[in-house]
């Protein structure tokens, strides 16, 4: 009995009611009963007995089998519901945590739509505790700051454009304050005279002028400030009408450069200073007086070739009080030219960082050593241009050419 209830299988000889039998056991591994016959050592139908066993087997395990699929349909049943169940509950869940998902990024969306429509005063509302709350709380304050680099903006804009209207005026005014109008003297015919000016910047601090000093006397003036824009501008127009004013006939050019050079030094609160050249020609016997003050040296033409002129150049105008400047002098015949320019000429920089020079200029010069003081420029600044290429300006360009043609005729 002992290995009956621990679900062992076997035959064993028992004694039942006084008669020897044979005992088989086994467990049915499908459910929980042990199947047990009982076969008496004397009974002469065994073999009936046996058949009954199988008989009984088959049966039980017929129905021990329906039992199973009966249980097993339930159980598929019950799986079913199971899964529809959770189906449901995870279609519905999902919903629900969608919804509160992408509400707010349409909302985000909406509000995007509005702000990038320039509707800047359209505010987002997310009704979250998420992330999504502090993307919402982002964008308005994107908004807010939009809107305040709008105005700022607007009204930068609105100045910039005020200066740029200002500058035009000022550019106008700077080109009307120069000699303009070509040919300049129609009515003399001793000499010929041509000028440009071509700024870097709205204004330039750059500027040449020519005028008679007298009826026999032609002033020439070339002049470049240091530094750019407005108030390089404004101390030329300082410096062009001292220069012009204090020029007078038979005054030494030299005490012209001294007196306006303490003038300048008077009202130079920004630390500005001038370098300039200013001649002047007696065009009946073609003495040319000059003073330079730190400016380029010029180029004469006699014959068939420009050559530079060399000259002492004294210092700077408007650079220090008390400087004393020297007149020089040289002899034009009639058929000489005479060049002369600021740096932004020499200094121009192509590309490769390459100056123009001095040496480029004089070939470009005497290349054109039989044009006229207009052809002449033109030739000059084409050459410069082309050497130049796309790099920027990055100085003022100034050049004047005076041709002395003939003598001026006295009457005794």
């Amino acid at each position: 009995m002992e290995k009956i209830r621990e679900g062992e299988s076997g035959i064993t000889q028992v004694t039942l009611d006084g008669k020897e039998s044979y005992l088989a056991y086994s467990p049915l591994t499908t459910t929980s009963w042990v199947v047990v016959t009982v076969i008496g050592l004397n009974d002469a139908s065994i073999v009936t007995h046996i058949n009954d066993l199988q008989e009984n087997i088959s049966a039980i395990t017929q129905q021990t089998i329906e039992d199973i699929n009966v249980k097993i349909r339930l159980m598929a049943g019950l799986f079913v519901v199971i899964a529809l169940v959770i189906t449901v509950v995870i279609i519905f869940l999902s919903n629900k945590f969608a919804r509160r998902l992408t509400q707010p990024i349409y909302t985000l969306t909406e509000g995007a739509g509005q702000i990038s429509g320039g509707n800047l005063d359209y505010r987002i509302e997310v009704e979250a505790d998420d992330e999504t709350a502090l993307l919402g709380e982002a964008f308005n304050h994107m908004t807010d700051s939009l809107k305040d680099y709008i105005k700022n903006l607007s009204r930068i804009t609105a100045e910039k454009e005020r200066i740029g209207t200002e500058l035009d005026i000022a550019k106008n005014i700077q080109a009307s304050m120069l000699p303009c109008i070509f040919p300049a003297f129609p009515d003399r015919t001793e000499f010929d005279i041509y000028a440009t000016m071509d700024p870097a910047k709205e204004v330039g601090g750059d500027f040449y002028d020519f005028f008679m000093v007298d009826e026999r006397h032609l002033a020439i003036v070339v002049a470049d400030v240091s530094g750019k824009g407005v108030p390089a501008a404004l101390f030329m127009v300082i410096g062009k009408t001292l220069i012009k004013d204090h020029t007078k006939p038979e005054r030494d050019l030299g005490d012209v450069f001294t007196e306006v050079n303490e003038l300048l030094c008077e009202s130079n609160s920004e630390g500005l200073f001038i370098t300039a050249f200013e001649g002047v020609l007696d065009l009946v016997t073609g003495e040319l007086r000059f003073v330079n003050a730190g400016h380029e040296i010029p180029y004469i033409c006699k014959g068939n070739e420009y050559e530079p002129y060399k000259l002492r150049a004294g210092f700077v105008l408007a650079g220090m009080e008390g400087m004393r400047y020297r007149c020089g002098s040289m002899q034009l015949e009639p058929g000489d030219k005479l060049f002369q320019y600021t740096d932004g000429v020499t200094e121009a920089t192509n590309q490769e960082k390459e100056l123009y020079g001095m040496d480029r200029l004089r070939e470009i010069l005497c290349r054109n050593v039989d044009a006229k003081p207009q052809k002449l420029l033109e030739s000059v600044k084409e050459d410069i241009d082309a050497f130049v290429g796309e790099a920027l300006q990055f100085d003022d360009i100034t050049m004047l050419c005076l041709e002395y043609k003939e003598r001026m005729k006295v009457e005794e």
